[in-house]
């Protein structure tokens, strides 16, 4: 881990609220650079709505996020667009887009001569280079997540914001996107990402940010957060935290459910 004292995003007092339900209340965080930071909490916590904010998607009704000393709300969309790129839970390509052609979307703020250069690279780093000519709609769902994520490293931000992307994908699937991920954070990238996948926050993350309806629960260390105690308490479920080795850290076990 390469992190830059100063944060490449923050935000202060984070609150959001619809109508009379307060989504988010009073939630403060940053992110260095070289730093994979993990938001973790049930559904409904608020995990999509805080990453929401932080890409300027969303308008909090109070509270502040800066990309550096400069305030989100002062930021234009192509302003933007490049200095974050997000991932969203769910990538819809409703034409029939080669792969190579999906990457390219990711030039969309910027187009400059090295467009072609900075795709190339991207297919390079998540391994659908051999694919550039395949449809898109014809990719397993491992293999879309790559494409997906290989499009918003085409962007060239310094800040990756990415929505549960190891959701839908299996063990080994999840095991590739995420060595990518940290792979990225290693070379000095910054990484917030909401997970439903404790087991993966733990792996991978260099920090931790707990939410339970709205409110911020815990920030830190995944291994120093991420108690038994304070996971039960968040879950509303009885979880166990086992260390297996010092190689392979905590692994995170949900109780089973009394059957008697």
């Amino acid at each position: 881990m390469n992190q830059n004292t100063n944060p490449v995003i923050k935000c202060e007092n984070i609150s959001v609220v619809r109508g009379e339900t307060t989504i988010l209340r009073d939630v403060s965080l940053h992110a260095n650079q070289g730093e994979l930071v993990a938001i973790l909490g049930p559904n409904g916590a608020g995990k999509s709505t805080l990453l929401g904010v932080l890409a300027g998607d969303l308008a909090p009704d109070t509270g502040a996020v800066h990309f550096g000393d400069i305030q989100i709300t002062g930021l234009t969309k192509p302003e933007l667009a490049l200095r974050r790129a997000v991932l969203p839970q769910q990538v819809t390509v409703s034409f029939p887009f080669s792969v190579e052609e999906v990457v390219e979307m990711g030039r969309g703020p910027k187009s400059t001569s090295t467009d072609q250069d900075l795709i190339e690279m991207a297919m390079k780093r998540v391994d659908v280079l051999e694919m550039r000519n395949r449809l898109y709609r014809s990719l397993s769902i491992g293999e879309q997540a790559r494409v997906s994520m290989a499009r918003i490293l085409a962007q060239d931000t310094q800040l990756l914001l990415l929505d549960e992307p190891t959701a839908v994908l299996d063990i080994g699937q999840q095991e590739k996107l995420m060595r990518i991920v940290r792979s990225l954070v290693d070379d000095g990238r910054t990484v917030i990402a909401v997970f439903h996948d404790l087991n993966v926050a733990m792996s991978f993350a260099d920090r931790v940010v707990l939410l339970q309806k709205g409110s911020q629960v815990a920030v830190g260390a995944p291994r120093e957060t991420m108690t038994a105690e304070i996971l039960s308490n968040i879950y509303e479920h009885k979880i166990d935290v086992v260390t297996v080795n010092d190689d392979t850290g905590p692994i995170v076990i949900p109780s089973p459910r009394d059957r008697s």
